[in-house]
């Protein structure tokens, strides 16, 4: 139910050209676009009382009920009921820990004092998640009729990585989304957004057939025209909130939360997590303290080194259409606040206290080992599923070490060792062994990618050229490369040079999209040429074919593309016969090509379709060497 993102990026372009020339025009475009949805719904429920009304007029002037009548009815009746219930759709509440009010007086009262201010509409749930995040959830009680329960959902990471000051920006930015203070229109919009996006979710969730047949085919293209028409305004919507920010707490508590926000879950992820999940080495059962010593980690603050690269990166990120939020750059921008060696020191600083042991209080303590509690649990299983893989890991790599004292280890074994040590023991420990990976083979791309990266970690810009060496053997790790050598030059100061490698990673974006734009459709006037698999591959090939008794024949080729000419595109034809049983020809051959593309495995991408439909493909690829790969034989 949603544009391809080709098309969306498009769609966005030429939308904030319009925005921009004209954008009183634009907001009331967005607004028409905005109304059409719940006309649509205003126009089933006309159509829904319509037909009752015209079902009790047949039945209140029928003198005589035939069976035409009676049929005419129950026809009218079924369509009736069918557009009611289209209506009344069940949105389940979100979920997470809830918060009563005599629990966390503090963050209730915060919440209160801020939905006052900015006359935001009351919460009347507020949750707390594992999620490094913040937002605000409207949950329809009448379906798509609205009465909206309103969710404040807040991540307890959230909280520990936070002090007072900065949490509070975050709430008056989440809580700025539903403003009635300023920007009534754009907050309006916004939330339409996440309306439709919730009723897309459950629409594709759901199996109600009739929720299909009324909905679907209007809001497969209603909710992607009107997520990309609305998105200019959206995004201009999260600049609006930043500002709401600044006028409540201060530029430089929001600046900061921005700041903090972007480090602490990368720290998170990348090093407290990291450390966290080790232990599986040498512990069976996962520990059961793990929030307590998150809130330990946090409260002692990012290791300088990680802040410094943690924040170079983020403020590296480019705005893109893939989110409405703008990056980092983009909105410190937009406050007037450059960062500088002072907010690396910030970032990294120790907290006297953090937002979750102001605002929950005599709770927090309880609310911290509960989730501790909760994630042992969730995790023990595959804790000790991967606690006996590890002892396995553990006795290869000790196998290896002590193959490597004896002799010289092959490209394969040496590879697996520095990737065990790499997984086991760290970065330290497997530099030495990816060394001698290179050794063996000096284009190797996974031992030159991990080596770099880990030798700029160090400033050591002898990384760069292990990264080069790296993407010339493996295009597809180009755009992360090109962007982690030019976070590391923009740290070492060196912009211009930063500049470069950024364009690269822009200039090879360009390029997959290109790619991808020509390998998602074919055409007849395409240009085609013979496969290039070895015999055996066919074999095994007609193998998996034969176990269709419906095909028929079938046709293997390559289309000769511009962009990675060296990563082929297979063409998978097949012609096929029906059962007279098979109604639905389109679901059919669906059904067959979704199956076909889950069992072959070809060195390359696949591009699978029916000829039935296409005979003049046929045609074509009759002309191309060794194209026909596959005819069922006739039971005599």
């Amino acid at each position: 139910m949603a544009f391809d993102q080709q098309r969306f990026d498009k769609l966005i372009q030429r939308l904030e050209i319009f925005a921009s020339q004209q954008p009183t025009l634009y907001r009331f475009h967005v607004a028409c676009l905005a109304v059409l949805g719940y006309a649509y719904i205003v126009m089933i429920l006309a159509v829904s009382v319509a037909l009752l009304l015209t079902i009790g007029w047949l039945m209140f002037n029928a003198r005589s009920f035939s069976r035409g009548t009676i049929k005419g009815v129950i026809f009218l009746l079924a369509i009736a009921i069918i557009l009611l219930r289209s209506l009344w759709v069940s949105v389940p509440p979100p979920t997470g820990l809830a918060l009563r009010r005599k629990d966390a007086p503090s963050l209730f009262c915060l919440v209160d004092d801020l939905t006052t201010k900015l006359k935001a509409p009351r919460f009347h749930h507020i949750l707390l998640t594992t999620d490094f995040n913040a937002t605000v959830v409207q949950r329809p009680r009448l379906g798509l009729f609205g009465w909206y329960q309103n969710y404040l959902i807040v991540g307890l990471p959230l909280m520990l990585a936070l002090p007072p000051e900065q949490f509070r920006a975050v709430l008056v930015h989440e809580l700025g989304h539903l403003s009635g203070n300023y920007h009534r229109f754009s907050a309006w919009i916004y939330r339409q957004r996440l309306i439709w996006y919730r009723i897309q979710e459950l629409l594709e969730q759901s199996r109600n057939e009739s929720l299909w047949v009324v909905f679907h085919k209007f809001l497969q293209w209603y909710i992607p025209f009107f997520s990309a028409y609305s998105f200019e305004l959206a995004r201009l919507h999260e600049y609006e909130v930043d500002r709401l920010a600044v006028e409540i707490t201060g530029v430089e508590n929001t600046a900061k939360f921005l700041m903090n926000r972007k480090v602490k879950i990368r720290f998170l992820e990348n090093y407290f997590w990291s450390n966290i999940y080790h232990q599986v080495q040498t512990e069976v059962e996962p520990p059961k303290t793990s929030y307590t010593a998150m809130q330990t980690a946090l409260t002692q603050g990012v290791p300088l080194r990680e802040a410094s690269i943690y924040l170079a990166q983020s403020l590296t990120e480019k705005t893109n259409y893939t989110d409405t939020h703008p990056s980092l750059t983009d909105r410190l921008q937009a406050l007037g606040f450059v960062p500088g060696i002072q907010e690396e020191l910030s970032v990294a600083a120790p907290m006297l206290i953090s937002a979750a042991q102001e605002y929950l209080g005599h709770a927090f303590e309880q609310v911290r080992d509960n989730f501790s509690q909760t994630w042992c649990e969730k995790i023990a299983t595959p804790w000790r599923q991967k606690y006996a893989e590890v002892q396995q890991s553990l006795a290869i790599l000790d196998k290896l070490n002590s193959k490597a004292e004896k002799q010289t280890l092959s490209l394969g074994e040496a590879t697996t060792r520095a990737l065990l040590t790499f997984e086991l023991e760290g970065e330290e420990a497997v530099i030495p062994l990816l060394r001698e990976v290179i050794k063996l083979d000096h284009t190797h791309a996974s031992a030159n990618y991990l080596l770099g990266q880990i030798l700029l970690k160090q400033q050591d810009a002898s990384g760069i050229e292990h990264i080069e060496r790296a993407i010339a053997k493996d295009i597809d790790i180009a755009i992360d490369g090109y962007q982690i050598i030019g976070a590391f030059l923009k740290r070492q100061g060196q912009d211009d040079r930063a500049e470069l490698y950024h364009e690269l990673a822009e200039e090879h974006y360009d390029l997959l999209l290109r790619g991808q734009e020509e390998r998602a459709s074919l055409n007849v006037t395409d240009e085609f040429k013979t496969h290039s698999l070895a015999d055996a591959e066919i074999t095994h090939l007609r193998q998996q074919l034969s176990r269709y008794p419906n095909i028929t024949t079938a046709y293997l080729v390559q289309k000769v593309v511009q962009y990675f000419p060296e990563k082929p595109l297979y063409i998978l034809a097949v012609m096929r016969k029906f059962s007279f049983w098979e109604s639905n020809h389109e679901t059919d051959n669906a059904q067959l090509v979704d199956a076909l593309l889950k069992e072959i495995e070809l060195p390359g991408a696949v591009f699978c379709f029916i000829l039935n439909t296409n005979l003049n493909f046929e045609k074509k690829f009759k002309q191309i060497p060794e194209a026909t790969i596959y005819q069922q034989k006739i039971k005599k």
